[in-house]
């Protein structure tokens, strides 16, 4: 038993401790959406900045302020939990209420950087969940704690963590069980359905070959 726990709470800890950074190109009128499967009660922190295309140098600069992104996060029921504009540069924030797949939508505030280079702009962002959304050095200045006190602080978050995954990871568990449950008796009651129907089809079939046999008086 020990060691299919161990095996779980290692798991656990190493899907926790991944966060999503990349970076992509949009154009002027164009939307990008990631998908997030979130526990529920967990928070995730969005940071990004964005970079136009240079032609002189053939590279990528740090983009002017006035060219922003709007941010858009919809949870599972579909439900809007965040929708702000930003500017070139910046960090968003939202808890997620249920669990499932949030998906994260990113377009440009602005129309401005069209002009520039066939309006070519790259957006690196970096999606952080559960603890590693935090920012320890913060909390360890204003609740003035000791470095053994502050590891007790991140333990702590991490086991809870761990905990809402494994609850979420069970929620899927129902659902998938449910799904199977559900389509297990569709197929049921169609194979129930197409038997009837052959048995019927019989029948008349053969109430048909009789009558026809009693008109030609063959029986």
């Amino acid at each position: 038993m020990w060691p299919s726990v161990m095996k779980t709470l290692l798991f656990s800890v190493l899907y926790l401790s991944c966060t999503s950074a990349l970076y992509f190109h949009i154009g002027e009128t164009e939307k990008k959406c990631f998908i997030e499967e979130i526990p529920d009660e967990t928070m995730v922190v969005g940071k990004y900045k964005t970079q136009l295309f240079d032609k002189t140098i053939n590279d990528y600069l740090p983009s002017s302020p006035g060219v922003g992104m709007h941010v858009e996060v919809r949870d599972p029921d579909d439900k809007v939990l965040l929708s702000k504009a930003y500017s070139s540069e910046g960090r968003f924030t939202f808890t997620s209420h249920t669990p499932g797949e949030h998906v994260i939508c990113l377009y440009s505030n602005s129309t401005k950087w069209g002009l520039f280079a066939g309006g070519k702009l790259r957006v690196h962002l970096d999606i952080q969940v559960g603890e590693h959304a935090i920012d320890y050095s913060q909390i360890a200045a204003k609740d003035k704690l000791t470095e053994l006190q502050l590891r007790v602080r991140q333990l702590l978050d991490q086991v809870e963590q761990i905990q809402k995954e494994q609850n979420y990871q069970r929620y899927r568990e129902e659902r998938f069980r449910l799904t199977s449950e559900s389509t297990n008796q569709r197929v049921l009651w169609w194979s129930i359905a197409q038997t009837i129907i052959l048995l019927v089809t019989g029948f008349w079939q053969m109430r048909h070959l009789k009558s026809f046999f009693e008109a030609k008086k063959l029986v």
